[in-house]
This record gives C-alpha cells, structure tokens and sequence, in this order.
C-alpha cells in the first residue's frame, strides 16, 4: 500500500479537521472530510478506508454532554460499520471531543468487548474553566500503535472544559493498567506527575490518553495536530536543536500511517 486512506469524520461544530487531515496527509495519508450523514445514508462507506480519525472541537455544541450527541449516532446508526472497521484491524483515533465521544459511544477503553458499555467517562475540569494552556506528557509502556515511535517525554497544548479521565471503577482502572491500555499520562517538563496545572483537569493517575487492548483505538485529551511543525511549540526560540522540522505530535501520526502501510 503506498497511501492508506484517512476518513477525518465532521459533523456540526467540528472544528479541527483541517489540522488532523493536513497532519495525517503529512505523514503519508490520502485523507478525506466525510460528514456523519455522508455514513448514515450510506453514501459513503467507513470499510472503504483504513483510518478513521474523531477531531477536537465541540460537536452539536456540547449538548447534553460533550461528544455524547455524535457518540449515540456511531452507537445506534453505524454500529454494524464500525465494528467490522474493528474487527478488520483498522485503526482509530479520536483527539479532545474525539476522545470524548469515543469513550461516550464505548469503543475506548472497550473492556468488555461489546462496543457499548460505557466503562470510563470524560467530565469536567477540577478547576470549573476551560483549559488552555502546553502540557508535558510522559509516554508509558502500553500497547499502543500509535506512541511506538513517540519520544519519551513530549510538549502539546490542551483546549477543554471537560478532560477529566475517570474510569467506572477501581477494578476498570486495575484493568486499564495491567492489559497496557494508559498510553499517556500529565507531567512536569521533568517527567514527574504533579497535580494541576501540570495535570489540567484533575484526571485520575493523571491519564492524558489510553488504547483498548488492541492498541489500534486511541484516544487523548491534548492535540497532537497542533504541534506537527518545530515552529508550532511556544519554546521554539529557545530550543537550541539543530532538528527544526517536526514537532512533538507528528509522530502520532506517522506511527498510524506506518502501521496502516505495513499491515492494512
């Protein structure tokens, strides 16, 4: 396969699927914008592509919840599509509402198996604000297709009002950590955890991202798309590097599209 095929999902209030398609079309993707109406009346297929990527923004406004609204259409109106997207091996990322809806419609963490249960939740921010602002994240040893190439310690900004990881309970969470499935977590530039404004929304163990136990469905709070480039990251004057070419959340992507060449 030369160039895997992107589906980057839109619906009303989408906002990020501009910089998500140019980063996947960056790292060797053909990417396309497929409305949520376009794949619920079949007039476009979700198995005719190898990736499907969930941008950030704030889809129906936030109603209800955040994603929840977009979370209950793949639930009830493409359930069938997605499940053998899954099951085909394909690969899935959801970014800020992404994540968010992915979790809402029980496709991550995914415990049970069933594509329904609902096993974790996003909520709002301890602090009761949006929050705007760079984090340090630490790469942990998980599953995860999509950091096997990403350096140990990187930079991205977030932009949410309800980030706050959460799993069902002590024994989900219990789950999440010996199957391998917490693939980020918040830390200061040194790699340590700490609390806010480190961890900007308060999330349990300081969980900034998680795969299901494939590792080909991951989702994260922060926005890799927003740092593809060198001259993306706030510090770019101060960082001596000779390298002046990608940014910290370029790999993400790469990693994907690598995986999607090699084995889709």
């Amino acid at each position: 396969m030369t160039k895997p095929r992107a589906l980057v999902l839109r619906t009303a209030g989408t906002n990020c699927d501009r910089e998500t398609a140019f980063a996947f079309e960056l790292a060797g993707a053909a990417t396309e914008f497929v409305h949520i109406n376009e794949l619920t009346a079949r007039r476009r297929e979700l198995n005719d592509y190898h990736i499907l990527a969930l941008p950030g923004g704030f889809t129906y406004g936030d109603d209800i919840a955040s994603g929840k609204i977009l979370a209950n259409e793949l639930t009830y109106k493409l359930e069938d599509s997605l499940q053998k997207f899954v099951s085909d091996g394909k690969l899935i990322i959801g970014i800020c509402n992404g994540f968010q809806i992915l979790v809402k419609a029980g496709l991550l963490p995914n415990i049970s198996g069933d594509f329904q249960t609902i096993e974790a939740t996003l909520t709002l921010n301890d602090s009761n604000k949006f929050e705007d602002r760079w984090v340090y994240l630490k790469k942990l040893k998980s599953k995860c297709i999509w950091t096997e190439n990403m350096g140990k310690i990187i930079h991205l900004p977030v932009a949410h009002g309800e980030g706050k990881f959460i799993p069902r309970d002590n024994k989900a969470l219990k789950i999440l950590k010996d199957n391998g499935m917490i693939a980020l977590e918040y830390v200061d530039g040194s790699g340590h955890k700490c609390g806010y404004p480190c961890n900007p929304n308060g999330s349990v163990e300081n969980i900034a991202g998680i795969c299901d136990k494939t590792g080909r469905i991951f989702g994260l709070m922060p926005h890799p798309e927003r740092h593809i480039s060198f001259y993306q990251s706030p510090y770019w004057t101060k960082n001596k590097s000779s390298k002046r070419g990608e940014g910290d959340g370029f790999s993400i992507f790469a990693s994907g599209v690598n995986f999607a060449k090699k084995h889709l």
